[in-house]
């Protein structure tokens, strides 16, 4: 295990270097990997399983758009896809990769298959965390293990796919075999993972949930939708609004930041951007701490956990969602990009 310094501050991290995917095969070639589910996480998780010679079967509902999708993928069903209990059954190994109802709801079936010694794998540590809510309580002879990439299930596939790999997390919350690390970091390696950076099963989830409300999600449709209205209420075209706002930031500005980092990006803009770009960073950054505090605060609390397991709950949730969703495709600024998206060369 290699450790990273952060001016004073030490990580564990496991590089592919160290643990070399023919160590993560040896590791598992006794092990009959199930995921369960087919939906964000499973198709990348599984498929690159499968490319890296892990011995793995897809447990889904039947009858389903997702079994369906699953056969077109090339799982055979009888052979490498099976009804959820029966994959639970057949696993060593249960990747737990249902979304956080579809676990709530599936958890005594799943819990029945976990005899002594198998694993239980989970991609997000909501169920665990949240036990007091969900029900998720795992029984204490067997591992529970987590690997969440940093990404989703597609851009863990297509990063796969060009050779690359997306960066993950990794937890043991329970080690009843003694295999818990090496199963835990194995799995992380024929995920797919860039490199695996150590976490526990609750940082894993308050950093989750704060992420997808916040920089990655919330805040960022947000700030996107801010701007442009902004820049809309003083003459400025859809186009040149969206412009400004979406596809310079996403089609040229975040790749620099990603390659090279923000100081790097600074550098190698007009003075004029940097100088006022230098400027706003204090202001932006003073007035949404405190929102960022009230967000963590309602994860941390279980509040969030809360709302979540209640809306999944309801039988018009998927009506409401779309309706969401349909205000937010159906919107000016949106309808903008889906232009300029056309016009970008790749598409004309």
């Amino acid at each position: 295990m290699a450790k990273l310094n952060f001016g004073g501050v030490e990580e564990n991290v496991v590089t592919r270097d160290e643990f070399p995917l023919s160590k993560a095969q040896e590791v598992l070639k006794n092990e009959t990997v199930a995921v369960l589910g087919y939906g964000v996480q499973g198709p990348g998780q599984s498929l690159n399983l499968r490319d890296n010679g892990i011995n793995v079967i897809v447990g889904q509902r039947e009858n389903s758009k997702s079994w369906d999708k699953a056969v077109e993928d090339g799982w055979v069903p009888g052979k490498t896809l099976f009804n959820l209990e029966e994959a639970a059954e057949r696993a060593t190994i249960i990747q737990y990769l249902l979304s956080d109802a579809g676990q709530i709801a599936q958890w005594e079936m799943v819990k029945s298959k976990l005899t002594a010694g198998k694993a239980l794998y989970f991609s997000h540590g909501f169920g665990v965390t949240f036990n007091e809510k969900t029900g998720i309580v795992p029984p204490k002879d067997v591992d529970v293990i987590l690997v969440a990439p940093k990404g989703s299930g597609t851009s863990l596939r297509r990063l796969f796919v060009a050779g690359k790999g997306l960066n993950s997390s990794y937890a043991i919350f329970q080690d009843a075999t003694g295999k818990a690390h090496d199963r835990v970091v194995a799995l992380g390696i024929a995920v797919g993972s860039g490199y695996l950076f150590e976490t526990d099963f609750e940082k894993e989830v308050y950093s989750d949930l704060t992420g997808e409300r916040g920089v990655l999600m919330g805040a960022l449709a947000g700030i996107f939708e801010a701007q442009y209205n902004v820049l809309r209420k003083n003459g400025h075209s859809p186009s040149e609004s969206f412009n400004e706002t979406v596809e310079e930031l996403t089609q040229s500005l975040m790749p620099l930041v990603a390659e090279n980092g923000m100081d790097w990006m600074y550098a190698n803009t007009s003075t004029t951007a940097q100088r006022g770009a230098l400027d706003w960073r204090h202001k932006f950054r003073d007035n949404l701490e405190p929102l960022f505090e009230e967000l963590y605060d309602s994860v941390k609390s279980g509040r969030e956990a809360e709302v979540v397991i209640e809306a999944n709950k309801q039988e018009d949730y998927r009506v409401k969602l779309d309706e969401e969703l349909k205000e937010i495709r159906e919107s000016e600024l949106w309808q903008a990009g889906r232009q300029v998206r056309k016009l970008r060369p790749e598409n004309s």
